[in-house]
């Protein structure tokens, strides 16, 4: 049998630049594995980007709570006066207006819109 020596580890880096650099490209991989971007100025410009779509889709859920608001006050007042809950040619209009403005992935949006503003009365 043939013994093994024990084994050593290095002492840590104390040159403060070699810390730096271990930590930048440590930043710059997790960056580049975040964003499948290949350098640093893309994951960057990515990272802001997505910032903003976050702020955007916080707007969006904000605007799509008040619609939803908007549309119980309308079947509220429809019921209430004898009407129906919904109006088919008024849902019409609006997947025709999203269709138009978007094109056909418009109309899954509308008809999801109008999903979640159907039925809270």
């Amino acid at each position: 049998m043939t013994s093994t020596a024990p084994v050593t580890t290095a002492p840590a880096a104390t040159d403060p630049r070699s810390t730096a650099d271990t930590r930048n490209t440590a930043d710059a991989r997790s960056a580049a594995e975040q964003t499948g971007a290949r350098t640093e100025e893309a994951a960057s410009l990515i990272a802001e980007a997505r910032s903003r779509i976050d702020s955007l889709d916080d707007r969006i859920i904000g605007l799509v709570q008040e619609r939803m608001a908007v549309s119980t006050v309308i079947q509220e007042a429809r019921i209430t006066s004898g009407g129906r809950r919904v109006n088919l040619s008024r849902e019409m209009e609006i997947l025709t207006q999203y269709r138009n403005a978007l094109g056909k992935p418009g109309t899954s949006l509308a008809m999801t819109l109008l999903e979640l503003c159907r039925g809270r009365v």
